[in-house]
């Protein structure tokens, strides 16, 4: 699977999504760190990609065409408590999934909506 992950994303979790065979890209260190939710979501629909953050601003486009969203929010964030709930959300559904799936990872419940507009990979 194609994931774009943005820099509140634990390396750890990163590094776990690379062993386990998905092509992740990390904006940390590249040109694009520190950019808007725009460009993100920008690069996340011309690479194909899931995008995994904390930004619960991403909610808002549940209902456009996407490759998938994970949304991080806990009270008390951690880098280990973010790695835990995206290896739990991640390892719930197959790639094929994702695309136009909405899920947020909260403490101890998860929320999942799925958009009408599903995308094509062929597209």
């Amino acid at each position: 699977m194609h994931i774009l992950v943005d820099e509140n994303i634990p390396l750890m979790t990163v590094e776990a999504l690379r062993e386990m065979g998905h092509d992740v890209l990390d904006i940390r260190g590249t040109e694009y760190e520190g950019s808007s939710d725009g460009i993100l979501w920008k690069i996340m629909k011309q690479e194909h990609r899931l995008l995994i953050t904390t930004d619960k601003g991403f909610a808002q486009n549940r209902s456009l065409t996407h490759y998938g969203i994970l949304i991080v929010r806990l009270k008390k964030p951690n880098r280990h408590k973010i790695h835990q709930r995206v290896m739990q959300a991640i390892s719930r559904f197959i790639p094929e999934k994702w695309p136009g799936l909405l899920v947020v990872m909260r403490d101890m419940v998860q929320s999942i909506s799925q958009s009408p507009k599903k995308m094509n990979k062929d597209k």
